[in-house]
């Protein structure tokens, strides 16, 4: 102990000692201040772009790592259209380019898009042309885009060509597309309703078939003309009782219809080797349903008799 007394007073004693000790001292506090001054406004820096969105996890940053591109937050294979870098250091010794916020533009790959959704509208009406009429409406009941896309007024117009005549093209309907073909097949419908009629030989089903109104005419095929609603019912009374059973097939069916009146035409055959039967049928909507009003049959003549009653003629 006393040994390392004398030591200590005589190191203290000593200007030399203490101005060495002092002076490393000094050193050290510098040192640690350039540190501190170099290093804080990195951080500082650091942290504010995070705070904007320029982070780790997602950032609008693009880095030259390892000689490729990444920008942060983003797919990898993303295009940068347009873009204004500046440049940072990094604590590895690398450069971290940055891109800047507003002049930015960058394009993505649409990965949560449906196929739908990336099919052009013209593709799209042609892939629904072969749907059906219940498979359009059931995929009109699936989602929002699915029901955007089969409510489209050409779709419905492809599927009344198919469905029912080339003849209307030229026609544009006050609803659209969708609530004309619903409203022919509403009258196909009815208009099938008569010929089951008649196959039946139902009177009671034609008296409600027909509208009770003085104005309805009923020509049938034997060229007998028949005007008022009783006198149109006593006419297929008749005729169902004279008659023994039809069994008639039905071609070339054709509608026009408007807001509240519709015709139908067609051709009917008892016998597909003779001729045709001409039947025009017309309807008129009164108190939410559709009435017949009119009714003609007439024998097609084929063309050697035609050209043999002008001969005569």
């Amino acid at each position: 102990m006393e040994i390392a007394s004398a030591v200590t007073v005589a190191l203290w004693s000593q200007p030399f000692p203490i101005a060495a000790i002092v002076t490393f001292l000094c050193f050290l506090l510098a040192l640690f201040a350039a540190v501190r001054l170099v290093s804080v406004p990195f951080i500082r820096r650091t942290k504010a772009l995070q705070s904007e969105g320029v982070g780790t996890r997602n950032c609008n940053c693009t880095c030259s790592l390892n000689g490729g591109v990444v920008i942060g937050g983003l797919d990898p294979r993303a295009e940068v259209t347009s873009s204004t870098r500046t440049t940072m250091p990094y604590l590895n010794g690398r450069v971290v380019e940055v891109l800047e916020k507003t002049p930015m533009v960058v394009t993505e790959r649409q990965t949560g898009a449906s196929m739908m959704e990336q099919l052009v509208p013209e593709i799209t009406t042609h892939a629904l042309s072969y749907l059906d009429y219940p498979s359009l409406c059931r995929l009109s009941m699936t989602n929002s885009l699915m029901r955007k896309a089969a409510n489209d007024d050409n779709a419905w117009k492809a599927l009344y060509h198919k469905d029912f005549s080339l003849e209307q093209d030229t026609v544009t309907p006050i609803n659209g597309w969708k609530a004309y073909y619903a409203a022919t097949r509403t009258i196909m419908n009815i208009n099938a309703q008569f010929c089951n009629i008649i196959r039946e030989r139902s009177l009671q089903a034609m008296s409600h078939f027909w509208l009770n109104a003085d104005y309805v005419k009923c020509i049938h095929a034997s060229g007998e003309f028949f005007s008022g609603y009783n006198a149109v019912i006593q006419s297929w009374q008749v005729a169902f009782n004279w008659e023994q059973g039809i069994n008639f097939q039905v071609r070339d069916v054709r509608a026009r219809v408007l807001t509240d009146m519709a015709w139908v035409s067609m051709k009917t055959y008892v016998d597909m080797d003779t001729g045709p039967f001409n039947v025009t049928n017309v309807y008129e909507y009164h108190n939410g349903r559709w009435y017949m009003v009119h009714h003609h049959s007439s024998v097609m003549l084929i063309v050697g008799e035609v050209e043999e009653q002008m001969a005569h003629g």
